[in-house]
C-alpha cells in the first residue's frame, strides 16, 4: 500500500502555526505559559509522528478552513517526509520541554529554537529540513530486501 498523500500547502501552513507557537514559548519562557504551549506542541508533534502529518489538529483546520477557499492543489506530495520531520520535531520539542520543566532553562531554550528555525523555514520557504534529512537517510542507508 503506498504512503499517503498530502496538500503541500497545508504542511506549510502547519509549519506557520507551529512557528507561531514555539516563538511565544521562547518568548513567555520559563514559565506556565511556555510549559503549556511547549506540552501542546509536543502533543501535536506526538500525533503527526504517529499516526500521520494529516491526524494533526492543524491539518484539521488546514482542511476545514483554508482549502475549501484556495480549491485543490496543483499536486500532492508523500506524507512520509513530513511524518518523519514530526518526529524530528517531537525529539526537539520533548527535550525543551524536559529541560524547561526541570529549570534547565538554557537547554530548553536552545531545543525550542532549533524546532523554530526548522519550522520557519518551512513555513517561509516550503524547505522541510526534517523532509529532506528523511531523503537523505533512505539514500544513505539501504533498503533491506525481505
Amino acid at each position: 500500500m503506498p504512503n499517503p498523500q498530502i496538500d503541500p500547502r497545508g504542511a506549510r501552513v502547519a509549519a506557520a502555526l507551529t512557528s507561531l507557537v514555539l516563538a511565544v514559548v521562547l518568548l513567555t519562557a520559563p514559565g506556565p505559559l511556555a510549559l503549556a504551549l511547549l506540552a501542546a506542541q509536543t502533543a501535536v508533534f506526538a500525533i503527526g509522528a504517529v499516526s500521520g502529518v494529516q491526524h494533526t489538529p492543524y491539518s484539521l483546520l488546514f482542511r476545514t478552513l483554508l482549502r475549501p477557499r484556495l480549491g485543490p492543489p496543483a499536486e500532492l506530495e508523500d506524507a512520509a517526509p513530513p511524518r518523519f520531520a514530526q518526529a524530528v520535531g517531537l525529539g526537539f520539542a520533548s527535550v525543551g520541554l524536559v529541560a524547561l520543566a526541570a529549570g534547565a532553562t538554557t537547554v530548553g531554550l536552545v531545543a525550542v529554537g532549533f524546532a523554530l528555525a526548522a519550522a520557519l523555514l518551512n513555513a517561509t520557504t516550503g524547505f522541510c529540513l526534517g523532509c529532506e534529512l528523511y531523503l537523505l537517510t533512505k539514500r544513505v542507508v539501504p533498503a533491506t530486501s525481505n
